[in-house]
């Protein structure tokens, strides 16, 4: 799947949790984009593609030979465990246990919508090496397996957007706040004043009241 919809997913997934905090969230959302790294090679796949047209620079095939390879369960302990320390030592160590399972969780998220719906155009399936580098067993592609470009995967995507839309609505912040919350923070604005222009008077009004005299 794209890593848009790998994001949402993640993103859904953080808003089920009640009481997050930003960071938290946005841990939680990253984790299930985070596996993709190992396809980053697919830049330097195109540049030198290009490039081979004009000179002797022979293109890579990083992308082909490396993609899935972060797609593991040793990859997916490493993130939890990194997502534990990026909260510090403000939160309890319960607290930091249970978001280190929910990145672990949303990482896995993002195994399984590989194993629904990314089958390349070419129709070119990606195994998931599992265990990799300590074993050699791998998760084998569904035969079902529908395309990138697929309806499953469009529908997917556009429900997982109407969900966030919804959900920024009511709580006041959407899956931008991640990235750029000042962004974030004019699209609250924007649909609170097309779809909900009480929360926006609301919020108007307690901002008011708290400014000082």
């Amino acid at each position: 799947m794209s890593p848009l919809t790998h994001f949402l997913v993640g993103w859904t997934l953080a808003e089920a949790i009640p009481d997050t905090t930003p960071k938290e969230r946005a841990l939680i959302a990253l984790a299930s984009v985070v596996p993709d790294l190992d396809g980053l090679g697919v830049i330097a796949d195109g540049a030198t593609k290009l490039a081979s047209k004009f000179s002797a620079v022979t293109p890579t095939e990083l992308f082909a030979t490396y993609h899935h390879d972060l797609h593991t369960l040793p990859f997916a302990l490493v993130c939890s465990g990194l997502a534990a320390l990026a909260l510090g030592r403000g939160p309890s160590s319960l607290r930091r246990l249970g978001l280190s399972a929910v990145v672990f969780l949303s990482f896995h998220l993002h195994l399984l919508c590989d194993f629904l719906g990314s089958r390349g155009p070419d129709d070119h399936q990606w195994p998931i090496p599992y265990l990799k580098p300590f074993g050699s067993a791998v998760i084998p592609p569904w035969a079902g397996q529908w395309k990138l470009n697929a309806w499953p995967n469009m529908a997917l995507t556009v429900g997982l957007l109407a969900l966030a839309g919804f959900l920024l609505v009511r709580r006041g912040y959407g899956p931008l706040s991640v990235f750029a919350p000042g962004a974030d923070a004019a699209v609250v604005r924007t649909l609170r004043a097309r779809f909900a222009p009480g929360r926006l008077s609301a919020e108007a009004s307690s901002t008011d009241e708290d400014a000082p005299a």
